[in-house]
């Protein structure tokens, strides 16, 4: 299996009830909304609440996740600031039928070049699986290292970038560094542009609340038809994002009827949404698009 294989990636919330617990049901019932609609499931990332979750809670989401026997691959988020933890991490999850590993750059300790190096190689040497590096500073607090990149990208278990810096300059100027890999955005709104620039796909977080829809937004955007998806796709995820991710999905994944409850772990909230009328005028939005490119 390769990451490549599929262009649409889900960073699946976590759904939990309204006591703070685990909602295994509604997770298995999001994963098979995915498994629907042809996209790639990744647990535990950071629209997952994965930082938020106890290692025994994260365990309970990658057994359910592993045990659907869905056709659509299943991705494990790997991410902290202690390099032990996530090396025990990845080999638990070695026993369990995943089929890649996402490895966020590391967190708050603003590591350089050769720090970087050092962290991604002991996590690259300790997966069995494809693996995708995931740059999101806005949460991490550092950059990925162009460095780190030209010294691991012939790894053979590095297959793929996450970008998800906003920039089209960085995307560029990380893709130009390592061209032996695939790039795929990190950013639902940017992914025409990002598409014109050569990515290969999208880890999105929209998909949890339009999964057959964000398929063919991709589809489209990396048949170069991003000017027809603009500027309606911008728009509404722009909806989707004016609260801090993933609070406004929930929040519209229980007002669909997807989950039982739209509940975070602190420090997120619900409260952070002050018009859920918006959030129900772009999920008509996109479901009218979406009925009218059929």
């Amino acid at each position: 299996m390769k990451i490549t294989d599929t262009q649409t990636w889900t960073a699946v919330v976590t759904p939990m009830h309204e006591n703070g617990e685990l909602h295994l049901e509604d997770l298995a019932s999001l994963i098979h909304k995915q498994d629907a609609a042809g996209n790639g499931v990744l647990v535990l990332g950071s629209t997952g609440e994965g930082l938020a979750l106890g290692l025994e809670d994260k365990k309970q989401v990658v057994k359910t996740a592993s045990s659907l026997n869905v056709d659509v691959p299943i991705m494990v988020g790997v991410g902290g600031f202690n390099l032990r933890d996530q090396l025990e991490w990845i080999e638990y999850c070695h026993q369990f039928e995943i089929d890649a590993f996402l490895l966020v750059t590391p967190l708050y300790s603003k590591p350089g070049p050769k720090g970087q190096t050092q962290w991604f190689k002991s996590l690259l040497d300790a997966a069995d699986k494809p693996c995708m590096i995931y740059n999101v500073p806005s949460r991490t607090g550092v950059k990925m290292s162009v460095e780190m990149l030209k010294e691991l990208k012939d790894h053979p278990n590095f297959e793929v970038v996450k970008e998800a810096s906003g920039s089209i300059a960085d995307f560029q100027k990380y893709s130009a560094s390592a061209p032996e890999l695939a790039f795929y955005s990190g950013d639902d709104a940017l992914t025409p542009f990002f598409a014109m620039a050569g990515c290969k796909g999208l880890v999105s977080v929209a998909s949890n609340v339009w999964p057959e829809a964000v398929h063919r937004y991709v589809e489209w955007a990396l048949a170069g038809r991003g000017p027809e998806l603009l500027p309606l796709w911008q728009e509404c995820s722009d909806i989707l994002f004016e609260a801090p991710n993933p609070v406004p999905v929930k929040v519209l994944l229980e007002e669909k009827g997807w989950i039982s409850s739209s509940r975070l772990r602190p420090p997120l909230t619900e409260d952070e949404v002050k018009d859920i009328s918006l959030l129900k005028n772009a999920d008509q939005m996109i479901r009218n698009w979406y009925e009218k490119t059929n």
